[in-house]
């Protein structure tokens, strides 16, 4: 299917999306989840790869049967929707939080091991280190057309090497045996580990990275759609592949570091402990080098792409315009600190996560019944209803009457109540369709 010839073309943009994809928190969450699998690690990992992996390339090779435009997917069902909810999950993962989250990760791990405690009262600290990292991205970003160059080639071998020194020397002379499960990874760890995968949000990462991508093809001459696409699953499976990688490593490093530095409850310090059995002080070395690239790769990425879609979806600006205030903005806002950003944001993404599948999905198969706008608009009005019922919820807000109503669905005790129902909603749609026709 990839010739030789294909295959040296274009394995710099598989290579740049892996690298947009690999931000901070898809460092954190896997060693949690190995601490918390323990001996369930193979089934436990199995679920997150599903999610975390299996459903962002597949949203990848969607996007791309679409132009590349999460907005021209999004028109299938109806041109407002398609403005409204692209536009929310641009500035969702962009500037709102996503952004200004990788300038704030990149600090508390990167940075805060190195200060002494009286620089950690100060605000200074904090200031300037987002101020640097803010600059390199603005700089990364600010000719789309040398992504693929500067990131592909630059940053994520860099990346790369450091995870794997991580990730060698934990299968070679691994820290200690498998622990025990804890809490739901007990009973039910496939379940648990594939709502993990699910919290990542890759595929609303990979609806956005699809901007970039065709971009980055159209810069390099691919302009035939059929090439585009072809080109986009090639890089879809790269990244897939260096993900994997990187989510069994540190997996496996959370689920044998337990006897040695015992449970954490935030995956930052699993993996700063573990870097520290590892390599001594060296490894905290490296596990600021992978934070700090990692987190640089996906603010460029993100940066990119929703400089992209304002300027051609409300065109008051040019993208570098809109590349300056976004970053003046995003840096801003990661100077309120990383509790903040999440409690203020996740309601937000919790809301907007099951749309994204359920659209993703849908659009897989519609074409082959024309696209047809009731099988896209019956799933979806079910995703939002629950997903908006996911989102008060998570905001400490709850409307008692509806709540009670969706606690009934199937799954829904793990946030996938909208699933069943989706599915039940989409057949229907194609059963209205055909009928319609004839």
């Amino acid at each position: 299917m990839f010739s030789g010839k294909f295959f040296k073309q274009h394995i710099a943009v598989g290579f740049m999306l892996f690298a947009l994809f690999l931000g901070a928190g898809n460092i954190i969450f896997p060693p949690q989840l190995g601490q918390q699998a323990g001996e369930q690690f193979i089934i436990s990992i199995i679920g997150f790869l599903i999610t975390g992996v299996g459903l962002p390339l597949l949203a990848i090779i969607a996007v791309a049967k679409n132009g590349g435009d999460l907005q021209i997917l999004s028109n299938r069902v109806h041109p407002v929707f398609g403005i409204v909810f692209t536009s929310i999950v641009y500035l969702s993962i962009g500037p709102l939080f996503a952004i200004p989250r990788t300038g704030t990760v990149s600090y508390n791990i990167g940075v805060i091991p190195y200060l002494t405690e009286a620089q950690l009262e100060s605000w200074v600290p904090l200031f300037i280190s987002t101020l640097v990292f803010f600059a390199i991205t603005l700089y990364l970003a600010s000719n789309p057309t040398k992504i693929v160059d500067r990131v592909g080639k630059l940053l994520t071998p860099a990346l790369f090497i450091v995870i794997a020194l991580l990730a060698i020397k934990a299968f070679v002379t691994p820290i200690g045996p498998f622990g025990d499960p804890q809490g739901a990874y007990v009973k039910n760890a496939f379940t648990e580990s594939f709502i993990q995968g699910y919290l990542t949000m890759d595929v609303l990462g990979a609806l956005v990275f699809g901007i970039v991508i065709v971009q980055a093809l159209i810069s390099r001459g691919v302009t035939d759609r059929k090439e585009q696409v072809k080109a986009s699953v090639f890089a879809g499976i790269i990244a897939a592949i260096g993900l994997s990688f990187v989510y069994i490593s540190l997996s496996y490093i959370g689920a044998t570091s337990v006897s040695q530095t015992g449970y954490f409850d935030d995956g930052g310090q699993v993996i700063s402990a573990a870097a520290q059995v590892l390599y001594g002080n060296f490894g905290n070395i490296v596990l600021s080098a992978v934070i700090i690239l990692a987190c640089l790769t996906t603010s460029v990425g993100l940066l990119s792409a929703n400089a992209s879609f304002f300027a051609r979806v409300v065109p008051v600006m040019s993208y570098k315009g809109y590349l300056i205030v976004f970053t003046i903005f995003s840096f801003a806002i990661s100077n309120v600190g990383l509790a903040n950003l999440i409690k203020i944001s996740l309601p937000v993404l919790m809301m907007i996560y099951p749309i994204a599948i359920v659209l993703m999905i849908v659009a897989l198969f519609a074409g082959s019944f024309g696209h047809a706008r009731i099988i896209y608009a019956l799933p979806l009005i079910i995703a939002t209803i629950v997903g908006l019922n996911d989102g008060l919820k998570t905001a400490g807000l709850t409307f008692a009457p509806l709540n009670n109503l969706l606690d009934l669905l199937p799954l829904q005790a793990q946030s996938l109540g909208w699933l069943l129902p989706c599915a039940i909603a989409a057949v229907a749609g194609i059963v209205i369709s055909i009928l319609t026709k004839k």
